[in-house]
């Protein structure tokens, strides 16, 4: 199975799609999509099905794409190498636009500068929330400057623009920021690099406290069934912290490097990307695991028994498309599509609110 969708002009990508045998049945029986970014290859990604129960695949570019989130199956937004853009569904219910029936605009953009946005969301007041690992601090749109800052790890000196600790990710519980993680505690410019097998931490924010160390690249935190569930990215293994006894609880491990993380029932969806030969990767517990085990990492999917922790279902990408960073559920949707700024179907689209009156029913003085 090999076909996707160009986002310009219905023609294959540089890009292999693979699916497990009952991938697609899963994706029709749970009537859900998936949204992925990449910033290996600027990507914001839309796997469903179409109507004859193939995969579909569908991608828009925007620079070095990499948080995302849903706020439901008609809004999204995501975060790119200096803005954070707000996606609406533009079609009703039932509508369709060449036989997609979700169609995301990019109707808001707020200009951040470089930021090296990694997790974002919104709170329970409707607030968007993000990481900085630029800034090591956790952030929210400014009304005039790049950000706002609104907390930063207690062993991080100082606001400046120097990826000493590689903050990346950010759990919420009950509509509030909760939990973090870092891949270190270091104060220093790139100090988080030298203590990638070892260094990663989870901050618990309500105590300003470390409630979990010695993890290896940990990212995608994120609070789910009064778990906290999180990759430790350096060994390839997926799993939940005990907070009685502050250790990682391994439930899987995935052939690749962790990132992205979402649920839907009793599954766990979890993003694969092949590791870079660059100092980032090199050097981990990941390359270890995989000869052992005698396999080769993979860029794809996987869906994860959260009570057995076997592989339920998968899919895999080959091609132009290495490395995945973020994953959302996109529950009732069977067949999205986005428009982006590289053609200029944006330009020509149009679509109307309801008709206003021009004055109020106040009537002058």
């Amino acid at each position: 199975m090999s076909q996707s969708t160009s986002a310009a002009n219905s023609t294959p990508l540089p890009l292999k799609i693979l699916a497990s045998r009952y991938f697609l049945e899963w994706l029709n029986q749970s009537q859900v999509s998936l949204a992925l970014t990449t910033y290996q290859s600027s990507r914001l990604m839309l796997i469903g099905t179409n109507e004859m129960g193939q995969i579909s695949g569908f991608e828009r570019m925007f620079e070095r794409a990499m948080g995302l989130f849903a706020v439901d199956s008609e809004r999204l937004y995501l975060s790119s190498r200096y803005q954070i853009w707000q996606l609406d569904n533009v079609l009703q219910p039932g509508q369709q636009y060449n036989g997609f029936d979700r169609l995301y605009v990019p109707r808001v953009g707020f200009t951040t500068g470089d930021l090296d946005i990694h997790d974002l969301t919104v709170d329970r007041t409707g607030r968007l929330v993000f990481i900085s690992s630029l800034l090591n601090c956790i952030g929210t749109i400014g009304v005039r400057h790049s950000c706002t800052p609104l907390w930063k790890p207690p062993f991080i000196s100082q606001l400046v623009n120097e990826d000493r600790c590689h903050l990346n990710g950010l759990a919420m519980e009950a509509g509030l920021p909760r939990y973090v993680t870092a891949c270190s505690q270091s104060d220093v410019v790139d100090g988080w690099r030298d203590r990638r097998r070892e260094g990663g931490c989870v901050i618990d924010l309500q105590t300003n406290e470390i409630i979990a160390a010695g993890l290896s690249m940990p990212h995608s935190p994120r609070y789910y069934q009064g778990r906290l569930w999180l990759h430790q990215s350096g060994t390839g293994e997926f799993g939940y912290l005990d907070f009685s006894t502050g250790r990682f609880e391994p439930i899987a491990f995935c052939p690749g490097y962790l990132r992205g993380l979402a649920f839907l029932g009793n599954f766990a969806i979890v993003g694969l990307s092949r590791p870079r030969g660059d100092r980032t990767f090199t050097g981990l517990a990941l390359e270890e695991q995989l000869i052992r085990k005698q396999t080769e990492a993979c860029c794809g999917v996987m869906v994860i028994d959260l009570q057995s922790g076997n592989i339920a279902h998968w899919l895999k990408l080959e091609g132009v498309v290495t490395e995945l960073y973020d994953i959302q559920v996109l529950p009732g949707v069977r067949q999205p599509m986005a428009l982006g700024f590289q053609t200029d179907e944006i330009a020509r689209l149009l679509t109307l609110e309801p008709i206003a009156p021009l004055f109020s029913s106040v009537p002058f003085d």
